[in-house]
């Protein structure tokens, strides 16, 4: 049996968007919570009127706290040897703190908070909340002695950082209007690029002055107290802006479950049934999985195969943050602004940039990781050719974040973007999570300083990333008709679902569940 589609009612310009609540709105708890329609979601606008300056201001400041929380990530990869002797690690200890050991808390409480956030109303302050939590624990990290005391310390800072990025994407969705939030999101994503040269600046800095790692550690957890305050006292809560459904409103809130309209249970089951029902979402979460797989090896163990493959190169570092600072910025910046500039035409730029893209780059990564052998062992020339496959790696690869979450933001029901964008990236974290983890398996009792580690890292990175990059390519290009149907309303009617769909879902959860327990046991077991 197929699935039936729910076509959308002929609507003019000027009610297209408006969004009709389910019914009268008592006098509810709920209500009785805000004085102003500014924390009442169902309140949309159709376009954002928000100061220049204020817009400004609200997306440094959410840009300064996602970079501060992913500078952690950055540290353990650069000093991966230094942590691993200071706490007396091994190789699978060490790949539990960069996989499932945060991923897991990253999945779990990244969807209850996202869902708080958007049925009080109160993401500012619960993301000003969150920035001073995982402040605390980044600091906790420095002060560890031992892996336990670090491994606890890092599920504490997943809690914190769990809904960072759900909710800046989401505040910044309702910031700008429709056509500017694809390059709004993308400037909010330099954080990535621009942690990552930093971090790498940073760590040439210690290695040649004996500096300890914690000592970064700690240093940003108090930079990150600063700015956990000043986020609660400089953004306010904006107005939620419409979607680009259509009709987004009518299939969120027409339930046949008969609970209390705007009751919390009614608002989650609503939200759950539309995301089910959308026909790209989920295509679009396991390409973009299968893409942050990739991403994810690469951040965490290419930086110290290229010093182990380059052992006379004591600048590599350095210039490998460059690389990623400089061209990352640039492509990521570069994908957002194109994607508003032809968003009027298309708002698949987004997608065809990210599957053409992964695939020319991951010819370029593939470069990158046998250019010793590319040179015949000459380090001078090895890195020559290293710098400008990954120049170009970044410039083809790196287009894609910041556009491609706007588009997926912007797909979802306006009153609960925030728990759909966090469902989407708790998936993310539990799938692409994998990827160190299988990594730190493969490379089992090897001694990191020897030929035998780096060949096996040579050869898993070679097979790993370019694969992650061709899948993703190939569920992108699949996901565009469907994402089409669903900007047109065309989503599964409600209660028409097949069964065929119901066991994909039922399946897919499953085998989730399977590989997240079976890989979390099997790195306890053999760590």
């Amino acid at each position: 049996m197929k699935d039936k589609v729910q076509k959308p009612p002929v609507a003019s310009e000027e009610t297209r968007h408006q969004y009709v609540p389910p019914g009268p709105r008592s006098k509810s708890k709920r209500q009785l919570f805000f004085s102003s329609d500014e924390h009442d979601n169902s309140v949309l606008v159709q376009r954002p009127v928000v100061p220049i300056w204020q817009v400004a201001l609200s997306i440094v400041l959410l840009f300064i706290n996602y970079f501060l929380a992913q500078y952690d990530k950055f540290i353990l990869s650069y000093f991966q040897s230094q942590v691993i002797s200071s706490l007396g690690m091994s190789l699978s200890e060490y790949g539990i703190l960069s996989g499932y050991a945060t991923g897991i808390v990253y999945a779990v409480l990244a969807i209850p908070v996202a869902y708080l956030a958007d049925y009080t109303g109160y993401r500012v302050w619960i993301l000003s909340v969150a920035a001073i939590w995982w402040s605390l624990c980044v600091i906790f990290q420095g002060l560890s002695n031992n892996f336990w005391q670090i491994l606890l310390a890092r599920i504490g800072m997943g809690i914190g950082q769990a809904p960072v990025e759900a909710l800046s994407v989401s505040l910044i969705s309702d910031l700008v209007p429709k056509k500017w939030v694809f390059l709004s999101e993308s400037l909010l994503y330099i954080g990535v690029y621009i942690g990552e040269a930093i971090s790498a600046q940073i760590a040439t800095a210690f290695l040649k002055s004996n500096t300890p790692w914690n000592s970064a550690l700690k240093a940003i957890g108090i930079v990150g107290l600063v700015v956990g305050v000043l986020v609660r006292v400089a953004i306010r809560e904006p107005i939620r802006q419409t979607s680009l459904i259509t009709v987004e409103a009518d299939n969120l809130n027409s339930s046949n479950v008969e609970l209390p309209p705007r009751s919390a249970r009614h608002d989650f089951l609503a939200t759950v049934s539309y995301v089910m029902r959308m026909r790209s979402f989920w295509v679009l979460t396991i390409a973009a999985s299968f893409r942050q797989i990739s991403g994810n090896v690469f951040g965490y163990y290419m930086p110290a195969y290229l010093s182990a493959l380059y052992p006379s190169q004591p600048a590599l570092l350095s210039y490998y943050g460059i690389i990623v600072g400089v061209v990352g910025t640039f492509a990521v910046v570069f994908g957002g602004l194109a994607a508003s500039f032809f968003s009027h035409k298309t708002i698949m730029i987004p997608l065809y940039m990210t599957a053409i893209g992964g695939m020319i780059s991951s010819i370029f990564v593939i470069l990158m990781i046998f250019s010793k052998s590319a040179a015949n062992g000459d380090e001078s020339s090895g890195t020559t050719i290293l710098y400008g496959a990954m120049a170009a790696a970044y410039l083809t690869a790196e287009t894609w974040l910041g556009a491609f979450n706007s588009l997926l933001i912007l797909l979802l029901p306006p009153q609960y973007k925030t728990f759909g964008i966090a469902i989407y990236l708790s998936v993310l974290v539990l799938i692409y999570s994998t990827g160190p983890q299988v990594m730190a398996l493969a490379l089992r009792n090897i001694d990191p300083d020897s030929d035998p580690y780096v060949q096996r890292v040579r050869l898993v990175l070679a097979i790993l990333i370019p694969l992650g990059y061709w899948l993703a390519a190939v569920g992108f290009l699949y996901a565009i008709p469907k994402v089409r149907q669903d900007v047109d309303g065309r989503i599964v009617q409600r209660g028409n679902m097949s069964r065929s769909r119901k066991l994909a879902f039922a399946s897919f959860a499953g085998l989730l569940s399977c590989l997240v327990i079976a890989l979390f046991a099997t790195s306890l077991i053999f760590r």
